[in-house]
């Protein structure tokens, strides 16, 4: 089969590679029939995310069709059309349980890298480092799942797949994001990073009740599409542009009750910080560059609540954490308990509350990912998301 596959930092390839196979009777085999590039793979090709190897199969949003099951796997048969989380959890272990899926105990079958760095492992993820159990991508033709009893969510309706394909991470991210900001009816969010999790957050706030959302950006595009959602927005590379100003401005010097950093560990600045975190980052005394997450902790008002969906992978320095203690400031963060919030999310596409799809800004092949990724990294083309079709020979 074709899959996409990291051969070294800012080095993608195309590749024809072995099929998957069963290797537990808990497994599927799926035919990806849609499957896209996030965010959050740009620090995998960036190298920003240690233990990748060369030939791992990238890709963590995905969808398709059952072409095999294992003979525990009893909740799905060939031919079904489902939607996979991007992360994998068993269902049987005490975080699966509390619905933490994101925490579970028995995916990660490389746990002891994850807990010399964090303490304890989270869940296994598909396609994204060994450290986070080495499972291979969906950005390919076929895929295993693992725990396919417990995890994808099968799609009965005759909904499109580029309606239902965000279902896999970046809605249910974006909607957790909202949710952890613990809005209120009424209340003002502010959200950093217009990209796609970005937008679903903003998107999110709103349903669950928001009264305004502030949104931070640099690109025409994806401030565009926020205002197009009801966002109001602020361009921080304007001259004379101060987003903390602005931002204190527009809740008259309260702040907002809810902030959301959607950046995480590649925030953009061209002040001082982001010069000092560039060459920290490059001298290796520092693994993030974590401004937005500084700037965020500084605006939210006093006692408000700060929700982090964007991914931090190691140390960071210079955080204002006396800010946050002073400010008495909530925080929530981690990666997205995918299985709490996907049937649910579903059930508003069906119900036209909201159409994920409009996000799309191109269609490609899996030839053509390997350059789309620096595409997206370099935010060329006004790209918003990119889908790809595993099985198109070219895009009309």
């Amino acid at each position: 089969m074709k899959a996409v596959c990291w051969m070294g930092k800012n080095k993608l390839e195309t590749l024809q590679v072995p099929d998957p196979k069963i290797l537990n009777p808990h497994d599927a085999i799926l035919q990806i029939t849609r499957t896209a590039i996030c965010g959050s793979d740009l620090h995998l090709f960036d190298g920003f995310i240690p233990t990748m190897e060369s030939g791992d199969i990238l890709g963590h949003e995905f969808m398709g069709i059952v072409e095999e099951t294992g003979p525990e796997v009893k909740n799905l048969k060939r031919g079904d059309r489902v939607v996979v989380p991007f992360t994998i959890a068993c269902g049987n272990c005490l975080f699966c349980q509390k619905q933490l899926w994101s925490a579970c105990d028995n995916t990660n079958p490389n746990a002891h890298l994850m807990e010399t760095m964090y303490g304890y492992s989270g869940s296994g993820l598909f396609g994204y480092s060994h450290m986070m159990g080495g499972y291979a991508g969906g950005q390919a033709q076929y895929v295993r799942v693992p725990f396919a009893n417990v995890g994808p969510l099968k799609i009965e309706s005759d909904l499109p797949d580029e309606k239902v394909l965000f279902l896999s991470d970046i809605f249910p991210t974006g909607y957790m994001a909202a949710e952890n900001a613990d809005i209120k009816e009424g209340d003002t969010v502010a959200v950093w990073g217009c990209g796609p999790v970005g937008l679903f957050a903003i998107a999110s706030a709103f349903l669950l009740g928001a009264g305004r959302v502030i949104a931070i950006d640099r690109f025409p595009e994806r401030l565009a599409f926020a205002r197009g959602i009801g966002a109001v927005t602020i361009d921080y590379t304007q001259p004379d542009v101060s987003v903390l100003t602005a931002i204190k401005d527009l809740t008259g010097g309260i702040g907002p009750d809810g902030a959301i950093d959607c950046v995480g560990l590649e925030s953009h600045f061209n002040d001082l910080q982001g010069v000092y975190d560039k060459i920290k980052t490059a001298l290796f005394m520092e693994t993030d560059r974590p401004g937005v997450l500084r700037q965020a902790i500084q605006a939210v008002r006093k006692g408000g609540t700060l929700s982090i969906p964007g991914v931090y992978g190691g140390m960071l320095d210079k955080v204002p954490f006396g800010a946050a203690f002073g400010k008495g400031i909530n925080m929530k963060m981690g990666q997205t308990h995918m299985h709490r919030y996907m049937k649910p999310l579903l059930e508003r596409i069906e119900k036209g509350q909201i159409d994920p799809s409009t996000l799309i800004s191109h269609r490609i092949t899996l030839d053509q990912a390997p350059e789309m990724y620096k595409v997206w990294r370099d935010k060329k083309e006004r790209v918003t998301k990119i889908v790809i079709d595993p099985w198109a020979t070219k895009v009309a």
